[in-house]
């Protein structure tokens, strides 16, 4: 493991119970619904791949062992598909089991907030891990590359960095906000405060956060000295301020590329549509069906 850049660990918490998502997901997790023919939760797990990450770790909650199982081999299934020369097909049920060296979870007895589902994989991680990345299941960043830029800039400045989109100041309030200042790179900004949902007016920037955090092992030591917030949850954020506070340094990467919102049933719909419209097999076909039926509507 090089410097203080190098990161093998990929946390995904996915405890969450998917209410707005009821009633499917009494019986299917909503990080399996599938964008297409694909979960949200393999796009976000091959995005850690390749930035590097050769462990996944996901933070699950009793009863969802179904996520996890999506990343093991299964090889009746494989070996039937191959018996029927439905090569193509196999190698997509492959994919998955096949992006890491491990997969593990860690469990979170109790809906407490995402610092807390943090902090219930640090058992999973060993001396090796003087970083580690987060990627939100919910959030779907494009293009692919967000982590390596964020590693790059771990590398340079060390610490934590964090993911941002810049966004029309009119609609800052629904996100938490960055208090940034200006580095010798346009899109990597220093922070130096974070205020949860702002008014337009006193929004400190335009620059949202994100989900996905490349945090230092330091953040495991913040987690445990925080005080739990609204609701009783253990917030990552009021961790990254406490770092913040004492010094550590944390960075944030302006990423210019598109975002879908996954933990809703409108944000998964568009999700779905616009990844559906790039299918080859699929797009022509539902570009002209849509195009009748708004003409029509």
């Amino acid at each position: 493991m090089s410097s203080k850049s190098a990161f093998r660990t990929a946390i995904v918490p996915a405890a969450g119970l998917g209410t707005r998502f009821l009633p499917t997901t009494k019986a299917v997790p909503k990080e399996l619904l599938p964008v297409v023919d694909t979960p949200g939760i393999e796009y976000v797990a091959a995005e850690a791949a390749e930035a590097g990450a050769t462990k996944l770790v996901i933070v699950t909650s009793p009863g969802k062992d179904a996520v996890a199982e999506y990343f093991r081999p299964q090889p009746e299934l494989e070996a039937t598909l191959e018996g029927r020369g439905k090569h193509e097909l196999a190698a997509k049920v492959r994919r998955a089991e096949n992006l890491f060296e491990t997969v593990e979870t860690a469990i979170q007895e109790q809906a407490l907030g995402l610092g807390h589902a943090v902090g219930c994989a640090e058992g999973n991680l060993t001396g090796e891990d003087e970083a580690v990345a987060v990627l939100l299941p919910d959030d779907l960043v494009l293009p692919n590359g967000a982590l390596t830029e964020m590693a790059a800039v771990r590398e340079k400045h060390g610490g934590t960095v964090l993911c941002a989109f810049d966004i029309p100041r009119e609609q800052i309030s629904a996100y938490g906000v960055f208090d940034v200042r200006d580095t010798d790179q346009d899109d990597v900004k220093q922070v130096v405060g974070m205020v949860e949902k702002p008014s337009s007016e006193e929004a400190p920037s335009t620059f949202a956060a994100a989900g996905r955090y490349l945090l230092d092992r330091a953040i495991f030591d913040a987690l445990k000295r925080i005080t739990p917030g609204a609701g009783g949850e253990l917030q990552l954020t009021d961790a990254i301020a406490l770092l913040i506070s004492e010094g550590h340094p944390v960075h944030i990467v302006v990423h210019r590329g598109e975002r879908h919102d996954l933990g809703n049933p409108g944000g998964f719909l568009r999700a779905a549509v616009d990844f559906a419209l790039k299918h080859p097999d699929y797009g022509p076909e539902l570009g002209e069906w849509l195009r009748g039926r708004l003409d029509n509507s």
